[in-house]
């Protein structure tokens, strides 16, 4: 399964690939990431399908995670499921509009991120068409 990784900030992105590993759960296949650190490389590879889930950092600039999700729900076909990493709890307001199908604090807790991917893989298993 492809991951989408998307945050400016080299180190964020780190964080996620070595949280995901190379399968975040026993019973799911291996994971390819696709890092991006650009709004634009997000949704060229979202519009060009073959991503399965996608983590965005809610707190990138100049374009944060919580507006990309908003366009790719609405503008993607068959868009994937995306969690939204957030600065503080608060923020899960922000979350809920921008249509994140879960969403992970900062700072990144290695075990919570994999179980939260995890759980959107298993979902996109579910749903998604034989390629």
């Amino acid at each position: 399964m492809r991951v989408l990784v998307y945050s400016d900030d080299a180190g964020t992105r780190e964080k996620v690939r070595l949280a995901i590993g190379r399968r975040p759960a026993a019973d799911l296949p291996l994971v390819e990431i696709v890092e991006c650190a650009t709004q634009p490389a997000v949704l060229k590879h979202l519009d060009g399908g073959g991503i399965d889930v996608a983590v965005l950092d809610g707190e990138a600039v100049p374009a944060g995670g919580m507006g990309i999700s908003r366009q790719a729900k609405d503008e993607v076909h068959n868009c994937p499921p995306i969690l939204l990493l957030i600065a503080r709890r608060d923020d899960r307001w922000l979350a809920n509009w921008s249509r994140a199908d879960a969403v992970v604090a900062h700072p990144i807790d290695p075990v919570v991120l994999a179980e939260a991917v995890a759980g959107l893989m298993r979902a996109r298993l579910s749903v998604a068409p034989a390629r």
